[in-house]
């Protein structure tokens, strides 16, 4: 087992993998930015060190710090999280050549899943399910008119490199081809530095299912169920759930199976996630993230595997902890991501100091988060607050219960996505597990007036609870107390 780990990452990711190492006897080190200082996972740490200015690529992208960081302090392993560098095969490379190991799959691995043309080639070569589409970059206007009538209308044309949904474009017929191409290519070709673009057939009601995948270096390689992700913005998950409302025995025995095939044909190692859309009985590959992902928790709780213990333990040679026929799902999870954002005005950020904060609990009820009160939202990164995750013994059970927790969750200072995950938990269709990627697009109408009837009654329950928060001025006393504790508690370590 490793003795110390850097977590070349923050925010509540950064906590939940210095939780994993608490627990494994592992020493754990932050890396953070100017803007993090104050940081609570800069805090939790066991050590801590700066690593440079506010902009990710002065500080989170810099893999020469990172490395040099994790040689002074002696670190032994380095986790990336998600986000930031956890799919960046550079870091793998610099890690093999200062003899530290990344937790995580190889370099070449991330680089051939990383580009979705060579992945589909690799998955249509191993046997799993591709959606119809090119297998190489576009070259000519020409040639995507022919491939785009032979597959039928409507296609999508998206960038080879990245993801997230950047510049992805949907075309119904041939007039919108050469705008929805050129528009694609420039996106890519600012975002991620490739202009490389292909063509997918697109399917109208597709729902996005995901399998988790556990391999060690000992050639186990094991799926550790499914989720559902079709709720989601601008191709950004919102909610996911664990397992999907469709799905059955069957049909998960064969996307596992596809699942683990993917992995196996790559020689895969660590956790990772398979995608894939589902149509009309049919599933395709989507893609696949070689790391962590943000919504881990929900297959936890139902499956009772802790998946970062498991990403370190395998990374220091050990073999998974159990055999498929060991998985087993229990009950069912939800997963709302609470970010701060406007949802009333296209989920615009909305940095800034949060001023009242209580979190919900209960039975079934988990948050994993890297916020306190009076704590500053930076304007640099990724605007998530924390995860809400809640358990039951049904589907029904866990949204009653999701509602529940949502109820008792006060943020204030800033605007968040609470609303619009309240307004979820009452829309009938959700409720009924009639979902798909479009979900939100298509309820928009019913979704915002509920949100507008959410936000009048949150402002009076705010209003009640007020007062049961503390003073600012003992706030500012109690945190900097804290702080004076931990920094004290630091310098000892260090002088140990």
């Amino acid at each position: 087992m490793f003795n110390k780990v850097l977590i070349a990452n923050r925010g509540e990711i950064a906590i939940r993998v210095m939780r994993a190492c608490r627990e494994l006897d592992v020493k754990s080190v932050a890396v953070y930015s100017d803007a993090d200082k104050n940081s609570l996972f800069a805090k939790y740490a066991d050590e801590a060190y700066s690593i440079g200015e506010s902009t990710p690529s002065q500080s989170y992208l810099n893999i020469e710090k990172i490395i040099d960081v994790a040689e002074k302090c002696g670190a032994d392993a380095i986790h990336p999280g998600y986000g930031f560098l956890a799919e960046n095969s550079k870091l793998g490379k610099e890690c093999e050549k200062h003899g530290i190991k990344l937790i995580g799959p190889s370099g070449s691995v991330i680089e051939s899943m990383g580009d979705k043309i060579t992945s589909k080639k690799l998955m249509r070569k191993a046997g799993v399910p591709v959606i119809p589409g090119t297998d190489k970059g576009i070259s000519t206007i020409e040639e995507a008119v022919d491939i785009a009538e032979s597959i039928g209308y409507p296609i999508i044309v998206k960038a080879s490199a990245g993801g997230g949904g950047i510049g992805m474009r949907t075309v119904y017929e041939r007039d919108e081809l050469i705008r929805a191409i050129e528009s694609t290519q420039s996106v890519a070709a600012s975002a991620f530095g490739d202009s490389t673009v292909f063509i997918e057939k697109y399917l109208e009601e597709p729902r996005h299912i995901e399998f988790q995948i556990m391999a060690d270096e000992h050639g186990n390689t094991i799926h550790v169920a499914d989720r559902e992700c079709s709720i989601q913005r601008r191709h950004q998950k919102l909610i996911e759930e664990s397992p999907s409302p469709i799905m059955t025995d069957e049909l998960r025995e064969r996307m596992g199976a596809a699942a683990v095939k993917a992995a196996e044909s790559i020689n895969y190692t660590n956790a990772g996630t398979v995608e894939f859309l589902y149509s009309n009985g049919d599933f395709y590959f989507l893609e696949m993230n070689t790391r962590i992902q943000v919504e881990h928790p929900i297959t936890e709780i139902v499956t009772g595997i802790d998946l970062v213990k498991e990403q370190i333990k395998i990374a220091s040679g050990k073999e998974i902890c159990c055999a498929q026929e060991d998985i087993s799902v229990m009950g069912h999870a939800l997963e709302c991501r609470i970010n701060a954002e406007d949802p009333l005005a296209e989920f615009a950020p909305n940095p800034g100091k949060i001023t009242g904060y209580r979190s919900p609990g209960g039975i079934g009820v988990r948050v994993d988060s890297g916020v306190y009160m009076n704590y500053s939202i930076p304007t640099f990164y990724d605007s998530m607050i924390s995860k809400l995750i809640v358990w039951g013994r049904t589907r029904k059970e866990a949204i009653n219960r999701m509602e529940r927790a949502l109820s008792e969750y006060v943020i204030l200072g800033v605007k968040t996505t609470i609303p619009f995950h309240k307004a979820m938990m009452r829309s009938p269709d959700f409720r009924a597990g009639k979902l798909n990627t479009h979900f939100v697009d298509e309820h928009r109408k019913g979704i915002m007036e509920e949100m507008e009837k959410i936000v009048l009654e949150d402002k009076e329950r705010v209003n009640r609870l007020k007062s049961t928060f503390l003073p600012n001025k003992k706030v500012a006393a109690i945190t900097a107390a804290v702080e004076n504790y931990m920094s004290t508690a630091q310098s000892q370590q260090k002088q140990k």
